[in-house]
């Protein structure tokens, strides 16, 4: 059920009027995990059941981490951890590692290769895993414990609504549990922040509506062999027109999610802190899927040694972790690619940085930040071409057909769409100066509320094509 159809609007109007019944107030948590239950079983319903069991394993361990024997609280978190991993690595990369190292006619590959990927897989697993390493991280601290209920079915209720809230469940943010489990419980409508809602779920519709969708209809050209046709300049254009869709398309569907969840009086984390002013990779990771980057440091980085054993492990613990992170987004190599060639831009910056001295580093930032953005947007490739050969025929391509007719149209298209993430990430950095925020301060009221009266009036009249959110692959 995508966030842009009418069923999806019908659910949570209705989820919003039982929820707020003053004669159901005692029932607002189990009528959003059944929403939720609906939510994922719309699409993929034969598929609840996958959902179910990572929900009972996290049920299981973080109850037994905290009520079981004490001298087996490790061996809990760890079975809880690993079942969770297995889980994921089963269905999501069965099929690859089938096509790895089996054949496709055996049987064993003919078998891997069919199995179904469930979606949301990577994000309610990550979210098992934080519940279960934060269970056991918090175990001895009194306010964490009283979190896990002794009463097993109000766990178990507990749990299923931290891992299936239907707003993130099948595209984040990635909530963690220390962050999630202490805002459950009643939630009365005179605490919503209306006006936070309604910017936040306008901003997230147009971002995914209007820019991405529309985006989405000309960068399909890059699409093996269609874009070997095209001239040089049309395909450099294409894949611009592509890092601007990949962001407004996983900034908006993470928008509309803070958006629904504060609705119903829930708080996310940040994902998106406009990544493409960064003028440094360490400062993109911190702006970029900043749920994702920041369980990647905190339960696998950190845990590795992160940067306490010299610099060759650091360089090591960096690089396992993107590469790791990169086969994260997807069951393909050249995920994996993606993430090697993000881990070594960040291990090369940490070294001038160290070499050449953070003083001089600093330099030249908007040299850096072209830098930075182009090295990220010619990355992005692995992502619209999994394919490795056919990333490698489109840079072909690009040093090739110099001399071949522009696709006018589709380069007009592309740069009138991208226009709204540039004035987007234009006006954050205009908001850094001083006199800029004075003159703003003047009439904002007004402006915003003509502002946002635009981008509703053309998520009504100019919205793309309908399309399923990049990240609901992941």
């Amino acid at each position: 059920m995508l966030f842009t159809s009418p069923e999806f609007a019908l659910l949570v109007i209705c989820t919003f009027v039982l929820y707020y019944l003053p004669p159901l107030r005692r029932y607002q948590v189990p009528i959003l995990i059944a929403a939720s239950l609906y939510f994922y079983a719309y699409g993929q319903a034969d598929l609840l059941w996958l959902l179910l069991l990572s929900v009972s394993i996290n049920i299981a361990s973080s109850y037994l981490v905290i009520y079981g024997r004490a001298d087996r609280h490790h061996l809990y978190a760890v079975l809880g951890v690993v079942f969770n991993l297995l889980i994921l690595i089963f269905f999501k990369y069965g099929p690859l590692l089938g096509q790895t190292f089996a054949t496709s006619d055996s049987g064993a590959g003919a078998w891997l290769a069919s199995l179904p990927l469930p979606i949301g897989i990577s994000f309610f697993t990550f979210q098992g895993i934080s519940l279960v390493v934060d269970t056991y991280k918090y175990r001895h601290v009194a306010e964490y414990r009283s979190l896990i209920a002794r009463n097993l079915v109000k766990h178990a209720q507990t749990v299923l609504f931290f891992k299936g809230f239907f707003p993130q469940l099948v595209s984040g943010p990635i909530v963690k549990a220390n962050f999630f489990l202490p805002q459950i419980g009643y939630k009365p409508i005179q605490a919503v922040r209306w006006e936070y809602c309604f910017r936040t779920l306008v901003l997230g519709y147009f971002l995914k509506m209007v820019v991405a969708d529309n985006l989405k209809d000309h960068t399909m050209l890059m699409t093996y062999p269609y874009f070997e046709a095209f001239s040089s300049v049309t395909l450099i254009t294409l894949l611009l027109g592509y890092s601007m869709q990949i962001f407004a398309d996983f900034a908006g569907y993470s928008l509309i999610a803070l958006g629904l969840a504060a609705v119903f009086g829930y708080q996310f984390p940040i994902n998106f802190n406009f990544p493409y002013v960064s003028t440094s990779f360490a400062d993109f990771w911190r702006r970029w899927h900043i749920s994702l980057s920041s369980f990647l440091r905190e339960y696998l980085y950190i845990p590795l040694g992160g940067n306490r054993h010299g610099q060759f492990r650091t360089y090591t613990n960096l690089l396992l972790t993107m590469v790791l992170g990169g086969l994260w987004h997807g069951a393909a190599w050249s995920y994996a690619v993606w993430g090697l060639a993000h881990g070594l831009a960040l291990a090369l910056e940490r070294l001038a940085g160290d070499t050449i001295g953070k003083a001089a580093f600093r330099g030249f930032r908007l040299l850096r930040g072209l830098l930075v953005f182009s090295y990220i947007t010619l990355a992005w490739l692995l992502f619209r071409l999994p394919n490795f050969d056919h990333v490698l025929a489109y840079l072909r391509a690009i040093v090739a057909n110099i001399n071949k007719p522009h696709e006018t149209l589709a380069i007009s298209f592309i740069v009138l769409y991208s226009i709204p993430v540039v004035l987007y990430h234009l006006h954050y950095l205009l908001q850094q100066s001083a006199s800029y925020q004075l003159t703003l301060s003047r009439g904002r009221s007004t402006r915003m509320a003509l502002a946002y009266g635009l981008l509703l009036f053309l998520i009504i009249t100019n919205s793309g094509s309908g399309g399923a959110f990049i990240y609901f692959q992941f």
